[in-house]
């Protein structure tokens, strides 16, 4: 399966139920010197705060701390945009795996200070969709 590659999202589709996806992409962050922060169970909380029933869709906030550290040197503003999230969710029976395009998003920042910092989480990012999804690199969305 290829890895899709979109303006703000490296995405791809998995074989592996929703279940395995989440415990696989926090597995795999963790191994490339991620922790996960935050978990949001967006069904869920749909479900409590507006009795709205959808499929499962889960955003783990990462973190990598030494990275975290430098970007916030360079630009102390930055943990507004912290942590970079990943997504796992399941769609007409299909689980996918999406990340945030991290240049895209330190792009707002405008310091050129970051995009050292952008192509290192970006290339963790993707390492991490891709062996979630058994995808390689495919540059035909973008």
């Amino acid at each position: 399966m290829a890895v899709e590659r979109s303006g703000y999202t490296i995405s791809g589709e998995t074989s592996l139920s929703f279940g395995e996806a989440v415990e696989k992409t926090r597995e795999l962050l963790q191994e490339v010197g991620y922790g996960v922060l935050c978990e949001i169970d967006v069904r869920a909380k749909l479900k409590e705060k507006l009795g709205v029933e959808r499929e499962p869709y889960t955003i783990l906030g990462a973190c990598n701390p030494p990275l975290a550290s430098e970007g916030l040197d360079a630009e102390p503003e930055l943990g507004a945009l912290l942590p970079c999230n990943v997504i796992v969710y399941e769609r007409e029976g299909r689980t996918r795996v999406a990340a945030v395009e991290p240049r895209a998003m330190l792009s707002v920042v405008g310091n050129e200070r970051l995009d050292a910092i952008a192509a290192r989480v970006r290339e963790d990012l993707a390492r991490v969709v891709e062996r979630v999804t058994g995808g390689n690199p495919s540059n035909s969305s973008g």
